[in-house]
């Protein structure tokens, strides 16, 4: 079984963690490329000129919107918005555990795979660039710190990984690497610490 199939069959059987409190809600794209030898993660970093989140690395993703529907299509429209690729090119696998972010909302990450050759554009108005990284590179990088994180008395330890790609150097850190973590943990057997061994205060 190679890569991909076997992240279909991980997330399909996954069963994501569901926040129960009344928050605004936001859905993001989590994409993977469907090459079956190194799949790659497909990330965004925001733009510099944004009030909220500026030159962080994220995901595609947005608030909700009456008229998606559903949380599922607001994250693929946000990723034809953000990133320029429409839902006809995303092939949705399965979801991950909700996660609150620092505003208060309530976030539901769906992963998409998509085909590697795809055309990616960068929404200049929302974004600075768009980058991929490999699987492979989270199996054995070292994160450079590990950020102390709280909710509803859960503690997280959550890693900040640094990657370079065409000479820029990226920051994966906060709500991002937590969904990042739980993705290859789940789909890719890997073995990521998020979560520390005492209760917070």
């Amino acid at each position: 079984m190679n890569q991909i199939d076997r992240l279909t069959k991980r997330l399909q059987s996954h069963q994501p963690k569901i926040i129960s409190a009344q928050l605004p809600e936001a859905g993001i794209l989590v994409p993977v490329t469907r090459n079956t030898s190194d799949p790659s993660i497909i990330l965004t970093r925001r733009s510099q000129h944004l009030s909220t989140h500026k030159g962080q690395v994220a995901f595609p993703g947005g608030k909700f919107d009456e008229e998606d529907g559903s949380l599922m299509n607001t994250a693929l429209r946000e990723c034809h918005e953000e990133i320029g690729v429409g839902p006809q090119h995303v092939e949705i696998i399965g979801a991950l555990s909700q996660v609150v972010s620092l505003h208060g909302i309530r976030v539901t990450p769906f992963v998409g795979l998509i085909d590697e050759d795809v055309p990616l554009t960068p929404n200049l108005d929302e974004l600075d660039s768009i980058f991929q990284v490999p699987v492979s590179f989270l199996e054995t990088a070292e994160p450079k710190r590990r950020d102390r994180m709280t909710y509803k008395g859960m503690a997280l330890s959550v890693p900040s990984y640094d990657y370079s790609h065409q000479d820029e150097l990226y920051e994966i850190w906060g709500l991002s690497a937590i969904v990042l973590v739980e993705l290859v943990n789940v789909g890719f057997d890997f073995d990521i610490h998020i979560f520390d061994d005492q209760p917070a205060e």
